[in-house]
């Protein structure tokens, strides 16, 4: 069992929790205490953390709201990545994808540099664009499946994301670690692609804010180990005025769906 798998089981089994906390810190939403702060990224991500590491089965930074800050953001996202207890897996949220020696970089900054256990990959591009961060064989990789936006009606349905779906049970049977992203604004479809995905992980987003059903996607996308998945809420959880009590409403309304 590769580093990710066996954190993230471990984090199952021992806390009785399938929440995936997105730390994705939008400045002009943080409390005006930690806007005053020299590191407000930081300190913000230090106090959603210490409030949730009993909660979450893992932590999920989006690249972007640290990139958008340019080196200062960077700098803030390394400083999070070695706060975050070794216990806790981590998954970068990088949506990554290109020609097979673009990807070995980035795959090396993901894995190597930053030290993500996981990381989500754009599929577009083919399996060149995919296998250099299989190679990483400690880690694990998310596939854009059938996402939560409004926009995966563009090219993703009705059929398309069926066949990423097939790849990615094909990639996952060859390497061992690679999941798919689905989005929970889609519970029937999820159901489908559980027979499509057998057994490996879905890292589900889209409960909350974009109106995601949990009821139905927990039922449709557990695993027959009534696992192999991870509910992610961002702004659901660090934006609320109580993150910890956030994180232990969603973590117990997962637990009821699965008894």
């Amino acid at each position: 069992m590769n580093k990710f798998l066996a954190k993230v089981n471990s984090r199952i089994q021992e806390k009785k929790t399938f929440v995936c906390v997105g730390l994705d810190p939008d400045l002009e939403k943080l409390p005006e205490k930690f806007r005053r702060a020299d590191e407000p990224i930081l300190e913000f991500n230090k106090y959603i953390i210490a409030a949730t590491q009993d909660l979450a089965a893992c932590y999920k930074p989006n690249l972007a709201f640290y990139e958008m800050h340019g080196l200062a953001g960077l700098k803030a996202l390394a400083a999070t990545l070695r706060y975050i207890p070794a216990e806790i897996p981590v998954i970068l949220d990088a949506k990554r994808g290109d020609i097979g020696n673009t990807s070995q970089a980035y795959a090396k900054a993901i894995f190597t540099e930053f030290g993500a256990d996981a990381a989500t990959l754009s599929p577009y591009m083919g399996e060149d664009s995919i296998t250099p961060f299989l190679a990483y064989k400690e880690n694990y990789s998310f596939v854009l499946c059938l996402t939560s936006n409004k926009g995966a009606q563009d090219f993703q349905k009705p059929e398309l994301y069926k066949k990423v779906a097939a790849k990615i049970q094909g990639w996952q049977n060859t390497y061992g670690n690679c999941g798919a992203v689905v989005g929970a604004t889609h519970p029937q479809e999820i159901r489908g692609l559980r027979e499509i995905i057998t057994e490996a992980f879905f890292l589900i987003p889209g409960v909350g804010a974009q109106g995601g059903e949990l009821a139905g996607t927990v039922q449709a996308a557990r695993n027959k180990q009534n696992s192999g998945f991870l509910i992610n809420s961002s702004r659901g959880i660090i934006y609320a005025d109580d993150p910890a009590a956030a994180a232990e409403k969603l973590r117990a309304e997962i637990n009821k769906l699965i008894s």
